[in-house]
Formats: C-alpha cells, structure tokens, sequence
C-alpha cells in the first residue's frame, strides 16, 4: 500500500505534510507507517483514498475491481466510449487529457465534468 500511496503523492507533488494537512492527520503518521509502526485503520484509509481519488482497494492493492466489474467487466459502458479514448489516448497530442486528469484532485475533476456537461447543454448533438 505504502508504494501505491508514495506514487500516488508524487503524481500529484505532494508531500506527507499536504496530505496529513488534507485528511487531519499528523505528518509523522505517514513516516511511521513508512517504519512499519503503524497501520491506518478503516476511516483513515478511506480518507486518503478519497484524497487521491482512487478507492480503498485501489490504495491498497493497486487494481480496482469494483470499477472494473460495474459494467460487467468493462470499465466503459458502451464499446464507443472506449473506442473514442482509446483513439484520445491513441494521440499523443491529446493524452495529455489522461496525464492531466490523473493528477487532479476530485474537486478538479468535478470542474471539468461540470465545463463538459455545459458544453453537451449547449449542443446536445455535437
């Protein structure tokens, strides 16, 4: 966990003391847990996970099942959504759509879902 947790931090240059300050936890948590003296229990796993915006299992395993099995072992839900990101991510010119998204922060994404969804408002057909 401690591995998928440090990655995580850097993708979005974060320090301990970011996200102690974020979750309400003191810095040295994240040091001792490091040490192997402490293991976060439930609350404060899902607080991290929502920090990061991935799921506890994620955090903890590094695969998210849950995600994966939602639409019956797809993780879009129709083959021309996955088709159009796979052609996104295909691009280099605009993976930067999936490099961009990974390193936000849920209220970051929400924007942008929000900025998406007024644009499909404006032209329900484009």
């Amino acid at each position: 966990m401690f591995e998928i947790f440090e990655r995580l931090m850097r993708q979005r240059g974060e320090t301990f003391s970011d996200v102690a300050r974020a979750i309400g936890v003191s810095p040295s948590t994240f040091t001792d847990r490091r040490a192997g003296r402490y293991t976060p229990k439930a609350d404060k796993m899902q607080k991290i996970a929502d920090h990061f915006g991935v799921s506890v299992e994620y955090l903890l395993t590094g695969k998210d099942t849950e995600k994966e099995s939602t639409s019956g072992g797809k993780y879009y839900f129709s083959d021309e959504t996955a088709q159009l990101a796979q052609d996104l991510f295909g691009d280099p010119d605009l993976r930067m759509l999936f490099d961009a998204a990974r390193g936000c922060t849920p209220r970051q994404l929400d924007l942008a879902a929000q900025i998406l969804r007024g644009f499909k408002e404006t032209n329900p057909d484009g």
